[in-house]
């Protein structure tokens, strides 16, 4: 079939299995362009692998240090008539190129939260992989059933306490407008931070540990946002902070288990504003992100994932580099992104965005072509008119 971009709202309901597979190879001809990241990992877990900062880490932890991956995700497969979701397409192409390079790399599809799951990831590890070295824990879910009450819980993204009100971009139709979101209640508040805070990965570091399947010096990491002020009422001030809040209280425990059982560290990565499936679903994020990447790319600091995790794994983690952290404990790959200057002149240009105006203040062009590369559409080399074969099985 020929397969064209469908977008509604703020997401793509169509991906290109050919498109998908030529954004992983750039990354992977990044990391390798890197060069080997010494002393790096060698046994990878990555929760969260099909898309995005997991995507990034298995690519960077494969093809930069030679590691074993095993990639855990939640993609639906192509059905008569209707192409794959990207993450599908996205853990094939990986899992090809790794194995071509002769590395190992595994997968498992369904529900991380589950207990299946992670027992079916346990047997993987202890049969063909050993002691797991690296844990990235890197899921983004709307919802969660919980595996000890089968509630499901549903995150959603709104202000507390007070209705909050900034202007929005339609990234499709290019209208900039205002947004009012009222704020959370408790219960939605208590649902978010089940599904976006720490518990899952605590579940997963401890049935690893119980499992013996931990190497000597074993590091997780958890990646994290914070960002500027304008964007802490949706964000870092609201149900998604306080969500995030949990995964940092989270990350301290997990470390202190680790130390005490004689394995390494358990830290959170904040990383950059990129475009991603779960940043696009977020009011004024995408306006921020556009202006944002109107001045790091004139300022020539502009990175995707792909460059955050391969500094992240090779300034920071791996190569004997020590861990530098912020008065938080966190390690911080969004320094760029939080330059003084890179602030301030978000903060000049933001009031002035208009409909009119935002093609000229914005690099809103910059992020519908990275959205749709998200979906494998615009890549070059890719012939978007011809017949594609969409039904491509897991490996």
């Amino acid at each position: 079939m020929v397969i064209k971009p469908k977008v509604r709202g703020f997401v793509c309901v169509t991906a290109h299995p050919d498109g998908c597979a030529a954004h992983v190879q750039q990354q992977i001809d990044y990391v390798k362009q890197k060069g080997p990241i010494k002393n790096g990992t060698k046994s990878v877990l990555v929760i969260g692998a099909s898309t995005g900062y997991g995507l990034a880490s298995r690519v960077t932890a494969a093809f930069g240090s030679g590691a074993k991956t095993l990639g855990i995700f939640f993609e639906r497969p192509s059905e008569e008539g209707r192409p794959a979701t990207p993450g599908w397409y996205n853990s094939i192409a990986v899992t090809k190129a790794a194995r071509a390079a002769g590395l190992y790399a595994a997968n498992l599809n369904g529900d991380a939260f589950s207990d299946e799951i992670k027992k079916q990831a346990l047997e993987i590890i202890k049969r063909d992989m050993g002691p797991i070295d690296l844990v990235v824990y890197s899921l983004a879910s709307p919802r969660r059933t919980h595996p000890r009450t089968g509630q499901v819980h549903k995150s959603v993204l709104k202000p507390i306490g007070v209705s909050y009100t900034n202007k929005t971009v339609d990234t499709d139709k290019g209208i900039v407008s205002e947004i009012t979101i009222e704020p959370a209640n408790e219960a939605e508040i208590a649902d978010t931070t089940t599904v976006m805070g720490g518990e899952d990965w605590e579940m997963w570091m401890t049935a690893l540990e119980e499992a013996k399947l931990l190497a000597r010096g074993a590091t997780s990491v958890a990646y994290s946002y914070i960002g500027p002020e304008v964007t802490w009422a949706i964000y870092k001030n609201g149900t998604i902070g306080l969500a995030k809040n949990d995964l940092e209280r989270t990350a301290r425990r997990i470390d202190a288990l680790l130390k005490t059982n004689g394995y390494g560290r358990a830290f959170i990565s904040v990383n950059k504003a990129l475009v991603t499936q779960a940043s696009s679903a977020i009011p004024v994020v995408p306006l921020y992100i556009s202006i944002l990447y109107k001045i790091m790319k004139a300022k020539g600091t502009h990175e995707g994932c792909i460059e955050q995790i391969q500094r992240l794994f090779a300034s920071q983690m791996y190569n004997g580099s020590a861990l530098t952290f912020d008065e938080g404990g966190r390690v911080r790959i969004d320094d760029l992104e939080m330059k003084p200057d890179v602030q301030a002149e978000v903060a000049r240009i933001w009031p002035q965005i208009t409909t009119e105006n935002l093609a000229a203040l914005t690099d809103i062009a910059g992020y519908r072509s990275e959205f749709l590369r998200l979906f494998g559409f615009g890549l070059n080399g890719i012939n978007y008119e011809t017949d594609v074969e969409p039904h491509l099985p897991m490996l």
